[in-house]
């Protein structure tokens, strides 16, 4: 750029930053969640391009999203308010007003959920031999066997907890499913309330055979007689809590996190306050009063449905055996440069690495054969000195796990960082810490006040001219199982100024040393932020310029407000920005005079979107990064996160070719406007348009 066109980005630059944007330029984050939500619902309603079963499987994930947000976000909402934080949101709202807003967009959701199940899944499986079935509808054998099956499988795990003056009303843990019962004492005449917990030991779905299921809570109503001798039953139904899950540590120092966070896991059993109600559509009104006043919950906490609840469930009906109902199979397929050219069989990973980088597109790509046999062939090679790594979430019989315990056991210097307060994981993540450090790992249990976010793998190997180092920057865990569902990208690599950048990252964050620059590395809480922001102001002074002039981000969710206005910035300005976002999305585009050249896609399928990738036009040369993090405050301010630049031309011309195609008119997508999300996924001519997964899969099997 010349002193002139420098001269008129600097003043565009000013200018633009004194424009005043429109205080309503936020959509409400809670809400964008349940807007995403609502998506994922949209996939269960999608009889043309979705199978059955995973119809089914969608509603299940509806449920199981719907539950941690409900555990996590609504619980710190309410926590707000009874605390008496009465600070309005960025969107202008108090605290009670949202979440009732919140309750009232989520009764709506949750109606229409149920109806999808009973008025379509529930009876398009049905038509195909698969049945989930009332008592009611059970044959003779079939109630004899489930007669059968009560007394000897089912009663003895039972334990019914009446209520009367000897015996309070039971603590009902969050997310469980239970039969409220109401008793009458024959003698006496008086009327009791007892509570039956669901065992989550069984089946929730018990298989009849031949595909037919019947719920268990159907069978343990049915012998409620059997649990209260001498009293009669006069009504039974089923109910379920939602409590505040999420866990809170105080980190005083970095020696004591361990043992705060399995005090606080222990907390976490009991105390937590409700959320939400869920009862059985034919609860008696008083038998609801009562658990309202128990639970202290308020009517507009109550969502009322149809049985059976909890349908989470429904994940073990979607795993049937019933392949013509799935989507097809699919095998990921060693990545061309990591695999011998005339077998296909893998490649030497250090041999492969020392002549290029290797950009991974997971599932696509096999996570087995690239970054997980990265990790192996590093522990099992004599050459090998030391491996790093952060494990933020994996699987319970991860292979990376023993890789680096054989590692260690063969005298290499292995450390883990292992990232303990991994939500929901902690207990999992506590486990394999201790595992490690069993078997001589070097374990460091994150960093005080931040989660240990990036996902990082450093090899150091002595090789005939020296130490070399190899290096993986991903987007997405080092989970094998998630692996094959997740969409991520990742970044294999030897080149000497990467693998420098993440060896001092990797000091950083088990040492003393309070490192922030890098060369090709933007690591938060210190970089990202400000590095991104620096990147849309240089898109800024391009197009004042006249030079090429674009900004592409692909995240699962887009909060932050700062980045947000530089994106408003730049579309007053004239740059074209496009933003694919999965989940929560708190921008507005097509907003006259804030926002027209901005425009957002979502894009949801049988892989969950996951990987982040930053593209800027740069000019004409564009910069390109993948990286871990998300646009969101506790990525950029509460997390050690971490985006790599790529420069191989090939994977910059990868990169955007996803763009192309998310963007394409022929591509089934969600499109926002404003705070309206319009699903896209019919021609003109009532035809399928493209699915970019099974695009991406044919891709891949054409490449086998």
């Amino acid at each position: 750029m010349d002193a002139e066109q420098q001269t008129i980005a600097e003043s565009t630059s000013t200018a633009l930053a004194d424009l005043e944007l429109p205080a309503d330029r936020y959509s409400d984050r809670e809400l964008s969640w349940l807007s995403f939500n609502n998506r994922v619902l949209d996939l269960a309603k999608d009889r043309q391009r979705i199978p059955l079963l995973e119809r089914a499987r969608f509603l299940a994930i509806f449920s199981s999203n719907l539950d941690e947000f409900y555990m996590v976000r609504v619980a710190g909402l309410k926590r707000r308010i009874a605390a008496g934080v009465a600070v309005r949101s960025v969107t202008g709202q108090m605290p009670r007003d949202l979440h009732d807003a919140i309750l009232s967009r989520t009764r709506r959701l949750v109606t229409e959920q149920s109806r999808v199940f009973q008025e379509q899944v529930r009876l398009e499986l049905a038509e195909q031999g698969i049945e989930i079935l009332p008592w009611e509808q059970l044959n003779g054998v079939e109630k004899d066997r489930m007669r059968t099956l009560f007394s000897e499988r089912i009663f003895p795990v039972l334990t019914p907890l009446a209520v009367d003056p000897s015996h309070p009303f039971p603590y009902i843990s969050g997310l469980s499913l239970n039969l409220a019962v109401m008793l009458k004492n024959p003698v006496t005449g008086s009327r009791q309330f007892a509570r039956v917990k669901v065992p989550t030991i069984l089946e929730r779905f018990i298989a009849l055979g031949g595909n037919r299921f019947v719920p268990l809570e159907e069978v343990i109503g049915r012998h409620l007689d059997h649990l209260f001798t001498g009293m009669q039953v006069l009504q039974h139904t089923t109910f379920r809590v939602t409590r505040n899950e999420d866990v809170e540590v105080e980190e005083d120092d970095a020696e004591n996190l361990l043992f705060a966070l399995e005090k606080e896991l222990l907390r976490r059993k009991v105390g937590r306050p409700p959320v939400r109600l869920e009862v059985q559509d034919d609860i008696d009104e008083a038998m609801l009063a009562l658990l309202c006043k128990q639970l202290d919950v308020s009517d507009k906490e109550v969502f009322s449905l149809k049985a059976p609840l909890d349908l989470t469930a429904l994940f073990s009906i979607a795993d049937v055996d019933r392949d013509d109902l799935k989507y097809p199979n699919f095998r990921p397929i060693t990545h061309t440069h990591l695999a011998e050219v005339e077998t296909a069989q893998p490649a030497d990973m250090f041999v492969s690495l020392k002549q290029r980088d290797v950009l991974l597109h997971h599932p696509y790509d096999s996570f087995a054969t690239s970054v997980q046999r990265f990790v192996e062939q590093a522990a099992a090679d004599p050459a090998v000195l030391a491996i790093k790594q952060t494990l933020y979430r994996t699987s319970g019989d991860s292979p990376i796990i023993d890789a680096l315990i054989e590692a260690a056991e063969a005298g290499k210097q292995v450390l883990a960082l292992v990232e303990i307060k991994a939500r929901f994981d902690e207990q999992a993540n506590i486990a394999w810490a201790r595992k490690l450090e069993k078997y001589g790992v070097h374990v460091v249990y994150g960093m005080v006040g931040l989660k240990t976010h990036c996902k990082l793998a450093l090899v150091v190997r002595d090789e005939n001219d020296g130490l070399r180092r190899y290096a993986h920057i991903g987007t997405g865990n080092y989970n094998p199982k998630t692996a094959r569902m997740y969409e991520d990208m990742g970044l294999l690599t030897s080149n000497p100024i990467i693998t420098d950048d993440v060896a001092r990252l990797f000091n950083h964050l088990s040492g003393m040393t309070q490192e922030i620059h890098y060369r090709r590395l933007l690591v938060a809480p210190h970089g990202i932020r400000t590095g991104l922001l620096e990147r849309i102001e240089n898109e800024i002074s391009n197009q004042r310029a006249g030079l090429p002039a674009g900004i592409r981000i692909k995240v699962n969710s887009l909060v932050d407000e700062r980045i947000t206005d530089a994106l408003y910035r730049a579309s007053q300005a004239g740059v074209p920005v496009d933003l694919w976002i999965r989940g929560i999305c708190t921008i507005r585009p097509g907003v006259p005079g804030l926002s027209e050249n901005i425009r957002v896609r979502s894009i949801l399928g049988r892989f969950l979107e996951h990987s982040r990738l930053f593209w800027f036009a740069n000019g004409g040369d564009p910069s390109v990064g993948i990286g871990s993090s998300d646009l969101m405050h506790r990525n950029l301010d509460r997390r050690v996160e971490a985006l790599v630049s790529i420069t191989n031309p090939a994977h910059i011309a990868e990169v955007g070719s996803l763009f192309d195609e998310a963007f394409d008119d022929a591509t089934v997508s969600w499109k926002l406007i404003g705070d309206d999300w319009t699903p896209r996924t019919l021609n003109e001519q009532g035809e399928p348009l493209r699915d970019m997964q099974e695009h991406l899969i044919e891709i891949t099997s054409r490449r086998r």
